[in-house]
């Protein structure tokens, strides 16, 4: 049921913190939650969706409070492991390693992965329902981050 609701909650707005209206509130009425972030290079576990679940049930309590409320996904480069994968998929498309590529064209195959593969998490966590401010999604290595 949650899944079916999800684009139009998000599109509503309703995961969203308006950090101007916080600002006015005391701090026993704001409640912030940050993903802690799982490696980009994998999918969601049972640990993980208990977890989420957890984390999701806190934030939802505290938004029927009237609290001001941000929960905040992102996802762990997970540099040696997300390294790894590519690697493996190099030598497996190309018959190539990370030294034949170089550094510049290896990083760009690290970035074209993450693009393709990257959002498995993200979508796992929306499957879900986690209510999430997906608005505010961060990566260890966007420019923000980094």
């Amino acid at each position: 049921v949650e899944a079916a609701w999800q684009d139009w909650w998000e599109a509503k707005g309703y995961y969203s913190c308006d950090p101007e209206a916080a600002k006015g509130r005391p701090d026993d009425e704001k409640f912030v939650m940050v993903i802690p972030p799982p490696n980009v290079t994998g999918s969601l576990h049972l640990g993980h969706a208990l977890t989420a679940a957890v984390e999701d049930t806190l934030t939802r309590w505290h938004r029927m409070k009237g609290h001001a409320t941000l929960y905040v996904p992102g996802t762990d480069h997970a540099g040696i492991a997300t390294q790894s994968v590519v690697e493996k998929m190099l030598m497996k498309e190309s018959g190539q390693n990370r030294h034949d590529l170089g550094r510049e064209k290896f990083v760009e195959k690290v970035w074209e992965w993450k693009k393709e593969y990257g959002n498995r998490i993200t979508t796992q966590l929306r499957s879900l329902g986690s209510s999430v401010d997906w608005s505010r999604e961060r990566f260890t290595m966007d420019d923000m981050c980094s």
